[in-house]
């Protein structure tokens, strides 16, 4: 028995998605344990090209089984809908390969809208969200006011249930913001209509998974997004609403009293961010528009152009440190073969002191990159599966990596495909 974590060391999209496809033959289940629809996995196979924004990356293949655990968040349609096009594309989505934890919390359209509503009064001090609903379903959550996806399968108790929420939440909506209230038949029925083709995935995952573990199965945890955008040791208050920290993984898939193994953290060749908050190392105008077309950087859920920059060793660091990384995966390498120096932050000069730390959240905006470069390699490297082919600037500047952040680097990505990957 084995488990393993794969999660972002930076902002996210690091490239899990790709990861958890390549890796997850070698286990049983793999299971998404926080977040929603809120991001995206960019998975590229022999069955096309896809982002996965709620089932997790081993939907592909043969003999996984996939869970959504129950500390993720679900927009029934949003959820149906992935599935749908799934299937369209020949992929097999039965109750024996995906399953939904019953204790996951289900997110209303209320929720989306108060995300929009809120974005809007916050103006140019907005939060940077996708407009989900993920922070009001979370806050909700905690506030012990939100329907369990397990509801579905008894409509009387999801009726008295949900009106005494919806009571509670139009206050919020009217009172607050002066918008339209939601109506209880409403939502009962879109929650059938799209609950209903949902049932037969739902069911006591937490057993499930303790009795899969005493056999000996293999567990791989999937995250969502990264380390500093994590509620906690993120870059607060530009995180998410949910702990994407490895540390959480056996909670929030519903396996609390076990324990991850290895923890594999993703990190890009360069840095990318999407959404608001501080990026000490972002860059601008042609340089920066260069980077993004190269490495495709616009979000898998969103659409948004991705932030971007020179790979900032001061966050990865402190990356690896939360995440508690074992090891490393460093993707999108050849992204960077056009370069003819390969730029790095170093360092971050703070009120005129240099740090290898990253700062504190409110410290973080007077942080200013301290930059230094290597020799690029200039040649197409995709083709490559061996370390020791690579040009010797490309083994210095993932040696630099490995040795300036304290982790073994031990897959590193060549290209988008499942097989363009070099094994160290």
């Amino acid at each position: 028995m084995s488990n393993c974590a794969i999660v972002g060391i930076n902002w996210g999209d690091e490239g899990k998605g790709r990861m958890v496809d390549l890796i997850a033959r070698d286990y049983d289940i793999v299971c998404r344990y926080q977040g929603g629809n809120n991001a995206g996995h960019t998975v590229v196979n022999e069955y096309g090209k896809f982002a996965l924004h709620l089932i997790p990356s081993g939907i592909f293949l043969d003999g996984v089984v996939n869970i959504l655990g129950n500390g993720v968040v679900i927009d029934l349609e949003s959820l149906w809908g992935e599935i749908e096009n799934l299937q369209k594309a020949g992929i097999r989505i039965t109750p024996e390969n995906f399953r939904i934890s019953e204790r996951a919390t289900i997110v209303f359209p209320y929720h989306r809208v108060l995300d929009g509503l809120e974005e809007a009064r916050l103006k140019d001090k907005k939060y940077g969200s996708t407009l989900r609903g993920i922070a009001p379903v979370y806050s909700d959550k905690y506030q012990k006011k939100t329907v369990m996806i397990g509801e579905l399968r008894n409509p009387e108790y999801l009726r008295n249930h949900l009106a005494t929420i919806l009571e509670w939440k139009n206050l919020t909506i009217q009172n607050v913001y002066g918008a339209e209230p939601f109506a209880l038949e409403q939502l009962l029925s879109w929650a059938k209509e799209y609950g209903d083709k949902l049932l037969p995935f739902i069911c006591d995952t937490s057993k499930f998974l303790y009795d899969a573990e005493r056999q000996g199965k293999n567990i791989l945890f999937e995250a969502q997004l990264g380390a500093l955008r994590d509620i906690d040791f993120g870059i607060y208050p530009y995180t998410s609403s949910s702990s994407s920290i490895a540390a959480y993984a056996c909670l929030g898939a519903g396996l609390p009293g076990s324990h991850v193994d290895r923890t594999l953290g993703i990190v890009k060749a360069y840095s990318t961010c999407v959404g608001e908050g501080p990026f000490v190392c972002e860059w601008f105008g042609e340089e920066a528009e260069k980077l993004r077309e190269a490495g495709g950087e616009y979000g898998a859920s969103t659409g948004r152009p991705r932030r971007v920059g020179p790979i900032d060793i001061v966050a990865t660091r402190y990356g690896c440190r939360v995440q508690g990384a074992t090891e490393l995966a460093l993707t999108k390498l050849d992204v960077l073969s056009y370069m003819t120096q390969i730029p790095i932050c170093a360092q971050y000069e703070l009120d005129g002191v240099t740090t290898d730390d990253f700062p504190f959240p409110s410290e973080i905006v007077r942080a200013k990159p301290v930059l230094t470069s290597m020799p690029g390699w200039n040649c197409d490297i995709s083709a490559i599966r061996c370390y020791e082919d690579l040009p010797q600037a490309a083994r210095d500047y993932i040696e630099y990596i490995e040795q300036a952040v304290g982790c073994r680097i031990s897959y590193v990505s060549v290209g988008a495909g499942r097989d363009e990957i070099i094994f160290r």
